[in-house]
C-alpha cells in the first residue's frame, strides 16, 4: 500500500504542478491586453461612417487587439437619433469601458459630455476645438483626441470650377445643427467668393427636408457643393432624385457621397482616416500616452473621384487630365 500510495503522490504532484503551469501561463496573457473593454458609439449608417469603423478595428487587430480573443468590442448605432446617443453614453459609462471610439461629431459631443474619465478617441470630426470637445488641437487638454476629417475644402471648390467653367453661381447644401457643417460651407463660402462667384445656401434640419432643399437650391445655382454632412451623405440618392432632373453637377466632400448620385469629390479616404484613429488608439491601451497630450491628427492623403456614369447623365465632359480619376 505505501509502495502505490507513494506512486499516487507522486502522480498527484505532477498533475498539480500541470495546473499551476497552465494558470500562470493564463494568468501571463491575462495581465498583458485581455480583458480590454471599448465601446464604440457611431452617429448613423453611411459609407464614409461604416469605413472609418472598419478601419479602427483593423488597426487595432493589425496590433494584436483581437475583438473576441484578448477584447471586447460593444458596437452601438444610433441611427442618427440624438436620445440614442445619450442611451448609449451611459451604457458606455455604466458599463465602464477601457476606451471608447466615437464616430462623427454628434456621437463624439454625447458620449465626451458623460465622462472626463474614459479616454475617447473620434473620428469623422472637423473641428475639434469649434465643436467644444477640446482646449486646442495641438493640446487636447482633456480625456478626448482623435482625427479630423476636415476637407481641402478650396480645393473641392476648385474642382467644381474646373469640371463647371461656365458656372456663375455656386450652391451649397448642408445640415444648419451639424458643426461640421456648418464649418466646411463658411471656408467654402470665402472661396466661392474669392472666385468671383456668387455664393447661395440651403439648409436643411433632418432627412425629410432634403427633397425640398434640393429643389429651391437647383433653381439658383449652376452647380453644388455638399460638404461631408452626415445627414446628407445617407441622403444622396434624394439629391440625385432632383440633380438628374435639373441636370446640375454636384460636388461632395467625400468618395462614398458619389456612389449616391454625386458627381466628382477630392476627399479623404475613411477607411485610412479610421485606421490613424486605431494606431492611436494602440497608444493609449499600451500605456504609451494619454488623450489630454495627443494631438488631433488629419488625413495625410486625399484621391480624387469622378462618376464617368453621373457626368454622362447630366451631359457634362471630363477635362482629359482628370480622365484618369473617372469610374463608372
Amino acid at each position: 500500500m505505501k509502495k502505490y500510495g507513494k506512486r499516487i503522490m507522486v502522480v498527484f504532484t505532477a498533475m498539480l504542478i500541470v495546473v499551476l503551469a497552465a494558470g500562470c501561463s493564463s494568468s501571463g496573457k491575462s495581465s498583458d491586453k485581455s480583458d480590454l473593454k471599448i465601446g464604440i458609439i457611431q452617429y448613423m449608417d453611411h459609407v464614409a461612417l461604416d469605413n472609418s469603423r472598419e478601419g479602427f478595428i483593423a488597426a487595432l487587430a493589425d496590433n494584436g487587439y483581437v475583438d473576441g480573443d484578448n477584447i471586447t468590442i460593444d458596437l452601438q448605432n444610433a441611427q442618427g437619433d440624438q436620445s440614442n446617443l445619450s442611451t448609449i453614453s451611459d451604457r458606455f459609462v455604466s458599463n465602464k469601458e477601457d476606451l471608447i471610439l466615437a464616430i462623427a461629431t454628434p456621437a463624439t459631443q454625447a458620449v465626451a459630455g458623460k465622462t472626463t474619465e474614459i479616454p475617447i478617441l473620434a473620428t469623422a470630426v472637423t473641428d475639434y476645438e469649434s465643436a467644444r470637445l477640446v482646449n486646442s488641437n495641438e493640446a487636447p487638454g482633456g480625456n478626448v483626441t482623435g482625427t479630423s476629417d476636415m476637407n481641402p475644402v478650396k480645393e473641392q471648390i476648385d474642382l467644381l470650377v474646373k469640371l463647371v467653367p461656365t458656372a456663375k453661381t455656386v450652391g451649397v447644401l448642408y445640415t444648419s445643427s451639424e458643426v461640421n457643417s456648418v464649418t466646411q460651407a463658411q471656408i467654402a463660402k470665402k472661396a466661392i467668393e474669392a472666385l468671383g462667384l456668387k455664393y447661395v445656401e440651403v439648409t436643411i434640419s433632418n432627412s425629410n427636408d432634403v427633397q425640398q432643399a434640393t429643389q429651391t437650391l437647383v433653381g439658383q445655382c449652376d452647380a453644388i457643393y455638399i460638404p461631408t454632412d452626415n445627414v446628407l451623405a445617407s441622403a444622396m440618392p434624394q439629391v440625385h432624385s432632383v440633380t438628374a432632373q435639373s441636370k446640375t453637377p454636384v460636388i461632395c466632400g467625400e468618395s462614398s457621397m458619389l456612389d449616391g448620385g454625386g458627381l466628382a469629390t477630392l476627399g479623404i479616404n475613411y477607411t485610412d482616416l479610421g485606421y490613424q484613429t486605431g494606431l492611436m488608439a494602440v497608444k493609449i491601451l499600451k500605456g504609451e500616452a494619454k488623450p489630454a497630450t495627443m494631438p488631433i491628427e488629419t488625413a495625410t492623403k486625399f484621391d480624387f473621384k469622378i462618376n464617368g456614369t453621373i457626368a454622362e447623365e447630366i451631359g457634362l465632359t471630363i477635362p482629359a487630365d482628370l480622365q484618369q480619376y473617372v469610374t463608372k
